[in-house]
């Protein structure tokens, strides 16, 4: 982590442990709407169980995305604690800080990421 400052550095790690609460947070919250509907009684004809298994599709999709977010984090904080972080795993070229602000847990510099979702 060379290519990064001390203040850079804390100031990062401070961002992804944070987000890792809001993101360990979210997956509780929506841990309820993400389980198996079941049928009211109380409410009236189809459109309200076609709303709630809408409600728990989406509740599933992003439950999924925070778990991809979560696993990122986890590997970024790893890689600071070896001294990896902040390099691209593609062409081993540092990562502008201003990417990393933006997205602290970034694997790739822009160009490689770029390539990748390309393909």
């Amino acid at each position: 982590m060379r290519n990064l400052s001390l203040k850079q550095k804390t100031t990062l790690t401070n961002t992804l442990l944070l987000r890792q609460l809001e993101l360990t947070e979210q997956l509780e919250i929506s841990q309820q709407a993400a389980e198996i509907v079941t049928l009211d009684q109380t409410a009236v004809g189809r459109v309200s169980r076609i709303d709630a298994l809408q409600q728990q599709s989406m509740a599933i999709s992003t439950r999924g995305t925070a778990k991809l977010k979560l696993q990122k984090i986890a590997i970024a904080l790893k890689a600071m604690s070896k001294e990896d972080y902040g390099y691209c795993r593609q062409c081993d070229e540092p990562i502008p800080f201003k990417r990393l602000e933006i997205q602290p847990e970034a694997l790739h510099c822009l160009s490689c990421q770029n390539k990748t979702d390309q393909r």
